[in-house]
């Protein structure tokens, strides 16, 4: 931008991929421009898959979750992001919420650092309803988040999206007649989607055997997180789905390229970038989540047309397979879906949040 020379910009993400990811898509979008960028992580062994795709420098801030067995680690923490803000001194801090932002926005705090937060959610977490008090600006993926943030001046940016993640191409080892769903409860996985989901499959693979041999086979995509990966590989083989299972998925464009369909947890993140790509969706918000907020994210969706949401607590395997069954036999249905949630998608969230900085 005109009168804008090289600035020196400490971006703050991490503590899952769903903050992480957006954080890496605007710090791109920053060194693309010539900025000098240093992404801050809080050193998790789960934002290490992540972080590959950085090139830049990275600091690990070692931020922990914001509970009192905790404040011991916080209270180092906050002093190690005061030690490297005073040393590198950035010209401003883009904090992407969760409890990873807490130390080093009051490390920027005490450096009269200007900071700028983002909110991935509708309903604001702890973290960026406290710091947003010391925040210049607060980016929203979601409109109705402002109300939530009173006093805060808010700016509607959308969530930040690797622009890679709609460069994807259809797995060439899936037959391509296939009916492929797509299954993942984010990088750390979720047991009780996991569960559900491969009950459900084995049901719906039991109602296509039973109909002409001329009907499409289903295949499932599954990013399973570290603990089950072994168990629904072998649910799958023991009802002979054809399937590619990951504790990782690492080809995350190309999954989201091959699918049909997709069941996925409704983080943020996941949404928007089922939104970029335009999938039909059934969420399954977890019900654990601070303030409920997956719950929210998705009804957004749902009240656009744009996704179908389904309780953890009340969705039995019979429910979903159903419900894959009706979408399998209603290619209209999905092509839909398809149009509405790729029309709630704002791709250039990235470079409206740069614009910001």
């Amino acid at each position: 931008m005109k009168g804008i020379g090289k600035m020196k910009v400490v971006v703050a993400c991490g503590g899952t991929g769903g903050h992480a990811f957006p954080g890496l898509a605007v710090a791109e979008e920053l060194a693309k421009r010539g900025h000098d960028v240093t992404v801050w992580d809080s050193g998790r062994d789960v934002e290490s898959n992540v972080m590959r795709s950085w090139k830049g420098a990275v600091f690990s801030t070692g931020a922990k979750q914001l509970a009192l067995k905790n404040a011991f680690a916080i209270f180092c923490s906050i002093v190690r992001c005061r030690r490297k803000m005073r040393r590198h001194r950035p010209d401003v801090l883009l904090a992407m919420g969760s409890y990873s932002s807490l130390p080093p926005v009051l490390a920027a705090r005490a450096y009269s650092v200007p900071v700028i937060l983002h909110e991935a959610n509708t309903v604001p977490g702890r973290a960026v309803e406290f710091l947003s008090r010391f925040a210049r600006k607060v980016a929203i993926s979601f409109k109705e988040t402002a109300k939530y943030l009173h006093g805060a001046k808010t700016v509607h940016t959308g969530l930040p999206v690797r622009e890679a993640i709609t460069l994807g191409k259809r797995f060439d080892f899936i037959p391509n007649n296939s009916f492929v769903l797509f299954v993942t409860g984010g990088s750390q996985g979720a047991h009780a989607v996991n569960e559900v989901v491969t009950e459900a499959v084995g049901l719906v693979q039991k109602e296509l055997q039973g109909r002409s041999t001329s009907q499409r086979p289903i295949y499932v995509i599954h990013q399973t997180g570290r603990m089950d990966e072994g168990r629904v590989i072998a649910a799958y083989m023991t009802n002979a789905i054809p399937s590619r299972v990951k504790a990782f998925e690492d080809r995350m464009a190309d999954a989201f390229a091959s699918a049909d369909l997709v069941i996925a947890r409704s983080g943020a993140s996941t949404c928007f970038e089922l939104a970029a790509c335009g999938k039909p969706t059934l969420f399954i918000p977890l019900p654990s989540a601070m303030r409920n907020h997956q719950h929210f994210n998705a009804e957004a969706f749902v009240k656009a047309g744009a996704a179908d949401e389904a309780h953890q607590s009340k969705l039995t395997a019979d429910q979903l397979a159903r419900y894959i069954v009706q979408c399998y036999d209603n290619g209209a249905k999905l092509e839909a879906m398809s149009a509405k949630i790729k029309a709630m998608a704002l791709t250039d969230a990235a470079k409206r949040v740069a614009d910001l900085i």
